[in-house]
């Protein structure tokens, strides 16, 4: 089907996918694969899955992507992909950190819609580039800061913005892991390895992988930019480049303040994604380990618990969410909520309409901006002792 038939057409067509990374072995591609399919817009039908041809002719083969639309070279694709009638409308980018950029840039100067993982490149000025190319190029971008995704996060940022805890005074965000408490990339353990090397995933270790996450996560609850931060990164593994621990304090251009810890050498935390925010009125407070409930204390009375899909939740999380309450969704449904609001974005294009605003709430080439400007400063802060350091970024 065409364009112009599927804006025609009472049931939008679905939305064709290419993948760039993802393949055998790989975690992340799996997982954007399924977040693709869950409400079913998308059909995946080419991709460079692989540097290496046989691994992404294999790795194509599995998932049923015809031998023609399997590529060996990104560059390649993006050419040949924008010279088909039924070529790929949007590209999904898993591949480590230091080849986001380049990889997005190929597929923008081709037409062609991006999703990225995050985080979206290595440095600053590229991330300002990409902004530009996007900008350029009007193609559509989002970053998958999946928990961006989740039904009580957007509750929680639906109530902030509705004034519901009052003034913005305190923020706090965490992020402790285990899994890194050992030197596992000595093992030659591929998830671990190309986390802890400056030249794939840039100057932050935990602070890249998941800081950057909790940093995102509280910006977007909270609707506050940050102003500056005071930092200390550590390696606390023998010999390893980058660091695994993060202690940093937050100011906020409202007056606010915060604190950030980031840390992948905690012993017994799993994925303990955690932030709170305070504000003259009430407090908020979201557990992605138990992510269908967030708690709501007003000043002077009990904490109240929403659920997802229960009473207290409002149009925000009603948005995303997929099954009826007591049933739990999370970390695949996360992702599947950005897919699905891209997905919203790219058929009203198609339509000429105005998308659903409730589907906007998706993190842009700007927050990846963001993200980057919040890495360099936290380093630079550290370097220097913990030195205040601006992390505005004008855009």
């Amino acid at each position: 089907m065409t364009i112009e038939a599927a804006k025609t057409s009472a049931v939008p067509r679905r939305i064709r996918l290419g993948m760039v990374g993802g393949g055998q072995g790989a975690f992340i591609g799996g997982v954007h694969r399924i977040a693709a399919r869950i409400d079913d817009r998308y059909e995946l039908v080419a991709g460079a899955l692989s540097s290496d041809p046989a691994r992404a002719s294999a790795s194509a083969a599995e998932l049923h992507i015809a031998p023609e639309r399997c590529y060996a070279d990104y560059r390649e694709m993006a050419r040949a992909e924008a010279a088909r009638k039924d070529g790929i409308d949007l590209v999904s980018i898993v591949t480590p950190n230091h080849l986001h950029g380049r990889i997005a840039s190929a597929f923008l100067d081709a037409g062609i819609h991006v999703i990225c993982d995050k985080p979206m490149t290595t440095t600053l000025g590229e991330a300002m580039e990409l902004v530009q190319r996007v900008r350029q190029s009007k193609c559509l971008f989002a970053l998958t800061h999946n928990y961006s995704g989740y039904p009580m996060v957007r509750q929680a940022r639906e109530m902030v913005a509705a004034g519901e805890l009052g003034e913005i005074r305190v923020v706090q965000a965490e992020y402790p892991q285990d899994w890194l408490s050992t030197d596992l990339e000595a093992s030659g353990q591929k998830q671990a390895a190309w986390r802890v090397d400056p030249a794939q995933a840039g100057a932050g270790g935990s602070l890249g992988d998941i800081g950057t996450h909790a940093e995102q996560l509280a910006r977007f609850i909270s609707g506050l930019e940050l102003q500056s931060v005071s930092a200390d990164l550590t390696s606390f593994v023998p010999g390893r480049r980058l660091d695994d621990n993060a202690h940093i304090l937050l100011r906020y251009s409202n007056g606010a303040r915060g604190m950030l810890w980031s840390s992948q050498v905690a012993p017994g935390n799993e994925n303990g994604l955690r932030v709170r925010i305070y504000g003259s009125q009430a407090g908020l407070e979201f557990r992605q380990e138990n992510p269908n409930h967030l708690w709501f204390t007003p000043l002077g009375q009990p904490p109240r618990l929403i659920t997802r899909g229960g009473s207290g939740s409002g149009a925000a999380a009603g948005h995303a969410t997929r099954i009826p309450a007591g049933h739990p969704e999370g970390y695949l449904e996360g992702f599947a909520q950005l897919y699905r609001d891209m997905a919203e974005q790219l058929h009203a294009r198609w339509e000429g309409r105005a998308p659903d605003p409730l589907a906007c709430a998706v993190p842009t080439v700007e927050d990846g901006a963001r993200g980057m400007k919040f890495i360099e400063a936290v380093v630079e802060s550290s370097r220097a002792d913990g030195r205040w350091t601006d992390a505005r970024l004008n855009l």
